[in-house]
């Protein structure tokens, strides 16, 4: 369902790096063609309203299988009358997973198929196990450092209403130093964290407790989300790629005018590609 991984092993020791809990029953969910909330949950074409899901549509259909290799597999969601009640445009929306030597590259293809231009977002949603491959170590032991030119990490500043939705304003994040943030429970009392700087090019997740470390080479996203539960002290984090944003709060807005979103001019389309690597 969703094209969705929901297992990452090392043959070697044989740890799954994904989350496979059942109090958050999902793992790496793809965020299609919205990300975050909508308010009400809808939002405007042409001035008529139309219902959005939180993270869009995408996780919850059908994908087809159209290629397969014993290292790569390429699925397909194309729109369909159902969509089209939510969403409508017509599109394809192909993804790619791809096995490397070191982890895992994953790959997105939208084309607009309609005959108007195409306003979406588009992000993925993995969520790894903590601690990494060793029982030595706790959440709060991992921190994440973050690749980039940025002199100071700044974060959409969330409120819960009683869903998360972004204020409009910025915040600045507790960094060690201008590049790490140490994880801790407080860091997601309000739930996801949104980094607003657009110039970060890898996340790494490490501990002090173990060598073993965790990357996202983000490649072609413009922002990278964090998450947990944040009414549960789950063993996962959620690094999120994004291109896109969930709503300021308020009222439904027109799609054209969304924050964060891309946009296909007819018949065009955009690949995106980030990868997972395991050190």
């Amino acid at each position: 369902m969703g094209s969705q991984l929901t297992n990452f092993v090392n043959k070697k020791n044989g740890f799954d790096y994904l989350w496979n809990g059942k109090e958050w029953p999902k793992h790496a969910p793809l965020l299609f063609p919205a990300i975050g909330r909508s308010n009400k949950d809808s939002y405007l074409v042409d001035e008529q309203p139309f219902d959005m899901p939180q993270h869009g549509f995408a996780a919850d259909e059908n994908f087809e299988v159209i290629q397969k290799s014993d290292s790569a597999v390429v699925f397909e969601l194309k729109s369909n009358s159902e969509t089209q009640l939510m969403y409508p445009f017509d599109f394809s929306l192909k993804v790619r997973y791809q096995l490397l030597s070191t982890g895992l590259s994953v790959s997105f293809k939208v084309t607009n198929l309609s005959s108007k231009t195409m306003p979406f977002a588009l992000g993925s949603h993995p969520a790894f196990n903590l601690p990494i491959a060793t029982d030595q170590g706790s959440f709060e032991d991992y921190y994440l450092e973050f690749a980039g030119n940025q002199d100071r990490l700044q974060a959409y500043e969330i409120v819960m209403k009683p869903f998360p939705y972004r204020t409009g304003k910025l915040e600045l994040l507790p960094t060690q130093n201008k590049h790490q943030i140490k994880l801790s429970r407080q860091l997601f009392a309000n739930g996801l964290r949104i980094i607003a700087n657009q110039d970060i090019t890898e996340v790494k997740l490490g501990s002090t407790k173990t060598n073993q470390r965790i990357s996202l080479k983000l490649k072609d996203f413009r922002n990278v989300c964090l998450w947990t539960k944040e009414d549960q002290p789950l063993p996962f984090l959620c690094i999120e790629p994004f291109n896109g944003l969930p709503d300021v709060y308020g009222e439904p807005i027109d799609w054209m005018k969304k924050d964060g979103n891309l946009f296909l001019k007819p018949a065009q389309s955009k690949l995106m590609q980030y990868e997972i690597i395991f050190d």
